[in-house]
């Protein structure tokens, strides 16, 4: 278990209770098991009391573990005949953004998502979930097909941002998140998105302006990381946890805001606890929103699509 900087006294607990064991374990006279179970107790109270509070800084820290279930943990168990489609049929393949036609209790759609990888192989390979031009333009290239064959589109969000490197500018990269945020208010299928870890800026825009939004417990979904918030607004990236307290980019605070529809609970301690569990609740969220959007014509999607994100500013003004 990799534990984040608030949980350390937690570590310290859980760390004793497993010491215990191994104690017992090579030494079969030995009796710990009244001890270890009054830790793990205590492990359960003080993990129940530190997500019951968390801050935002510490949400963004849990929508960033790297435990956490990715994009291909969500499309293994919660699809099946998965069939990955790749290339942007202009430049290239991008890693980062992975996407194919499957079924979801049997009916056939098409899913995309940003993946980040789970090692450092493969995190390198997806480039931490930053996708380049390519990736936004393959995403445009599905969307076309799953409009073509009235497929519902659903996608799995979970980037930093699009990657900000020199030759994803040279290619284009603000006419592809451009152009495939178009493309999600133009289809005319229902178009579902899951912020499952980091919602970042114009990166997760371009999959996420769909019918309906649903965003993990402890996910967060921002214009900008907290660490660049600070950086141009006070030039010291050291109070990003001042910037995340005034971004209001948690699951909560969105909610309230109007710009995500439903939230998805957590495990206690967060997905990177109980990923099973966690795939197993966004699964039934997808189905819940799939269901509300059943039966609308292409056109009343379309409409119903644009005026949920033209009614946003007037809400957030309210709020």
């Amino acid at each position: 278990m990799n534990y984040l900087e608030f949980e350390k006294p937690l570590a310290e607990i859980e760390g004793k209770a497993e010491e215990l064991r191994a104690m017992a374990r090579s030494n079969s006279g030995m009796d710990v098991v009244k001890e270890a179970e009054a830790l793990d107790r205590k492990a359960e109270t003080a993990l129940r009391d530190l997500y019951k509070t968390l801050t935002a800084w510490q949400k963004c820290q849990v929508a960033r573990h790297p435990d956490r279930p990715h994009c291909r943990d969500y499309i293994t168990q919660l699809f099946t005949e998965y069939t990955s489609l790749a290339g942007d049929r202009a430049f290239a393949e991008d890693e980062a953004v992975m996407g194919g036609i499957a079924r979801f209790n049997d009916q056939p759609v098409l899913v995309i998502g940003h993946e980040k990888g789970n090692d450092t192989k493969t995190r390198i390979e997806r480039n931490f979930g930053m996708a380049r031009p390519e990736g936004y333009r393959k995403a445009i290239r599905l969307m076309d097909i799953a409009d073509r064959f009235r497929l519902p589109v659903i996608t799995l969000v979970d980037t930093p941002g699009a990657y900000p490197g020199k030759g994803a500018e040279e290619r284009g990269q603000a006419e592809a998140i451009a152009r495939s945020t178009e493309k999600c208010l133009s289809i005319g299928v229902p178009l579902i998105s899951v912020v499952i870890g980091e919602g970042g800026s114009g990166g997760a825009v371009a999959l996420a302006s769909a019918n309906r939004v649903a965003m993990l417990e402890h996910s967060v979904y921002s214009v900008i990381s907290p660490e660049g918030c600070a950086s141009i607004l006070w030039k010291d990236a050291e109070r990003m946890r001042e910037a995340a307290e005034a971004l209001r980019l948690t699951a909560q605070d969105l909610q309230n805001l109007g710009v995500i529809d439903r939230i998805v609970k957590e495990p206690l301690g967060g997905a990177q606890r109980a990923p099973k569990e966690t795939i197993e609740a966004v699964g039934k969220a997808i189905e819940a929103m799939l269901k509300e959007l059943s039966g609308k014509t292409p056109d009343a999607l379309i409409r119903d699509r644009r005026q949920k994100f033209l009614d946003m500013g007037s809400k957030g003004l309210a709020a």
